[in-house]
């Protein structure tokens, strides 16, 4: 038995039915708290937050001295149970680096974890001891602004990315003092709401939910996440709040998770609503029993559990339950034995200047070059650049969604971080106005049109139904390019947007996402070749709004692409397939696959899959190297393909590589037929390839 456990034992023995219903209730610090409340261990954690909607602008943690003054009240309690403190520290605290989407674009799971640890290092230093990140949604459907927040549409990329988070997060000891309790969320199928609407309800097969949409939240559980959040979606007519199958059966049961499990906002309360609760201590009854052990800012644990306990209508042990595994993720959090935080911490541990130079790189990574005609990037032989745009003085607006601790003081503007990184020569012009663009032009070398979202139009329920640019800017982009100069349009968004018309219109196209607190130093330097894009697509793009959910990793149907043009798959009015596939990625030079190799056509065990890269332009670069699958016959049926493993490489002019990849027999276990995990025997196509609609492909067998 873990040594804390004989100490929760005993702790728990003490308690009184309200101390214990206390350690299951969450109050928002923000909100005023009654001292009384805390005095009495009414109280088990504190959210450090604005309101739900925390993610849109910049509110103050009140720091690591308000933390402190809470504390001290907890610890007047007669039992002495320390608060664990919470905040939304998605991508990162006072350093911010690219929105979650963006980090995944650079298929680099170490660089994630280096942001990870320096988050926790600031946000621990502010006092915070527990963040809600990762956030672990598959999204197929961009209309849904939570998107942003994720990894995007692959299993595996994300599960990847959720552990490197986590074990950035968490460290080897999360009672170090720079470290945070990570929370994996949202648990589980959020990202299936209908029609991209945040709040909806989902519908998700079973093996569909287990093979694609759960894998990133396993791979957080084997990394040792400490907590998990239920999420708002009522999933198959069951909202996760109340969703015993997923909280305890599959979570507990299955995984063998030991950690808490926290509601959304107010999400217990909401069971009401949902019609599944007739009041609020029915949702609580029903919250509880699926294994919602802490209740966060409705209230109805601390209003109505006690009385439902003393009229039988709640067993004591599911509370008992519940305050365990509360009081073990404090116990290996270091609370008991280090309850405060040194404010001096703060001065040393915000914002240094190894961590903006990290963000930096993260930001350069990220970015995804999606067209480069006549190689017009990076900026050569040109003497004069004008540079449009609505993000064209961007400060804060770089950071993208759930940044509450970013502070646009921080970033050097946009328009200034270009002027630092042109090189001795171009003049850079600014157009702060249509007609002055316009006017402007045709005395220019090149345009840069800086567009894209705001991030108010990105995040928790920023939903759109139209994937198109926001108003104005399609008409700026139009008009600019109809003067004939060569254009780079640089995109700035939480989401892939639709840009069919927009692609054709420019010369060079750079998604840069919300790039963060370095993000305009980052274009600047990929702009003018003192650094190359390294981006590739987490998600595909569609060619229409119309076209999502669109992904990568679909089934065949009995009529795929290639069958009789009469009765294929497909719109009658749209081109059948993306407008860029997942993975897909340019750089400032070019790339050639050859010589593919299996070390046999029998996976027994383990298969070595093997092919030659070559940089075959003139500039040194990066190429992310993908390997895909596909199961060609099954008890149920399976994708079209799936990404199995990825590896980047550095090339320099004319360097050639063998890139090799192990596929393991466990890689090809999926949700069969019976209800079981394994693989079966057949026939598999496998591709070493640039992306998910390309690349060498081979053949082997599994008997």
């Amino acid at each position: 038995m873990p040594t804390s456990e004989p100490r929760i034992e005993s702790l728990l023995a003490q308690m009184t039915l309200e101390e214990k219903v206390g350690q299951l209730n969450q109050m928002n610090a923000r909100a005023g708290v009654d001292p009384d409340l805390l005095r009495a261990g009414h109280v088990g954690s504190l959210f450090n937050a604005s309101g739900p909607l925390t993610g849109q602008g910049f509110s103050d943690s009140g720091g690591a001295e308000l933390a402190n003054q809470l504390q001290r009240l907890a610890l007047e309690a007669r039992l002495k149970i320390p608060l664990l403190f919470g905040r939304d520290v998605i991508h990162g605290f006072r350093t911010v680096f690219p929105i979650p989407l963006g980090q995944a674009a650079a298929f680099d799971p170490g660089l994630a974890q280096e942001a990870a640890v320096v988050a926790a290092r600031e946000a621990t230093a502010g006092g915070i001891k527990w963040t809600f990140a990762p956030m672990l949604d598959i999204a197929r459907d961009p209309r849904w602004g939570r998107i942003a927040e994720g990894n995007g549409e692959d299993p595996l990329l994300g599960a990847r990315l959720a552990e490197a988070i986590v074990r950035g997060l968490q460290g080897q000891r999360m009672s170090d003092p720079d470290k945070l309790v990570a929370c994996a969320k949202h648990f589980a199928g959020y990202g299936t709401a209908e029609g991209g609407r945040d709040y909806e309800s989902g519908e998700l097969s079973d093996p569909t939910l287990r093979d694609v949409y759960l894998a990133p939240f396993e791979s957080a559980v084997r990394a040792g996440v400490g907590t998990l959040m239920a999420a708002f979606v009522d999933l198959n007519g069951m909202p996760a709040t109340a969703n015993r199958y997923l909280l305890s059966d599959i979570l507990r049961g299955e995984w063998g998770f030991d950690g808490f499990v926290v509601s959304d906002w107010e999400s217990v309360g909401e069971l009401v609503h949902h019609g599944l609760a007739a009041d609020a201590a029915h949702a609580a009854r029903l919250a509880l029993h699926a294994g919602v052990d802490m209740d966060m800012v409705a209230g109805t644990y601390l209003d109505t559990l006690a009385g439902s306990v003393r009229a039988g209508l709640v067993p004591l042990a599911e509370v008992d339950d519940a305050v365990r595994r509360i009081l073990r993720i404090k116990h290996r959090a270091g609370l008991f034995e280090n309850p405060f935080t040194d404010p001096a911490r703060a001065a040393r541990d915000l914002l240094a200047p190894q961590a903006r130079e990290l963000a930096r790189r993260f930001a350069r990574e990220s970015m995804v070059l999606l067209k480069n005609e006549a190689d017009l990037l990076p900026l050569r032989d040109v003497r004069r650049v004008l540079v449009a745009g609505p993000f064209l003085h961007a400060r804060g607006e770089l950071f993208g969604t759930w940044t509450p601790d970013g502070r646009a003081d921080d970033v050097v503007p946009l328009d200034q971080a270009l002027r630092q990184a042109a090189p001795g020569g171009v003049a850079l012009w600014f157009a702060d106005y249509a007609d002055q663009a316009l006017h402007m032009t045709p005395a220019v070398d090149a345009v840069v049109l800086l567009m894209g979202e705001h991030p108010v139009r990105s995040g928790e329920n920023c939903n759109v139904s139209d994937l198109g640019l926001p108003p104005g800017q399609a008409e700026l982009l139009l008009a600019v390019a109809a003067l004939g100069k060569p254009v780079v349009l640089v995109v700035f968004a939480g989401r892939p947007l639709v840009l069919t018309r927009e692609v054709a219109q420019a010369q060079a196209v750079l998604y840069a996402w919300h790039p963060g607190l370095e993000g305009g130093a980052a274009l600047g330097e990929v702009l003018f070749g003192l650094a190359a894009p390294g981006g590739r697509l987490p998600v595909t793009f569609p060619r229409a709004t119309g076209q999502v959910p669109i992904y990568y990793n679909h089934k065949s149907s009995g009529r795929p692409i290639g069958s009789d043009p009469r009765f294929l798959t497909r719109y009658n009015d749209l081109i059948p397939a993306p407008f860029f596939p997942f993975g897909y990625g340019l750089a400032y030079t070019t790339f050639a696959y050859d010589n593919l190799r299996l070390s046999g056509d029998v996976l027994r065990g383990r298969l070595e899959i093997s092919a030659e890269v070559t940089n075959s332009g003139p500039r040194a670069g990066r190429e992310v190297v993908q390997l895909y699958v596909r199961d060609v016959v099954g008890s149920l049926t399976r994708p079209v393909r799936e990404l199995k493993d990825f590896q980047a490489l550095e090339l320099g002019p004319g360097e050639t590589r063998r890139v090799t990849f192990v596929l393991e027999e466990e890689q090809l276990a999926f949700t069969r037929a019976d209800g079981t995990r394994g693989v079966e025997p057949g026939t598999f196509h496998v591709w070493v390839a640039p992306h998910s609609q390309g690349g060498l492909r081979g053949e082997f067998v599994m008997p």
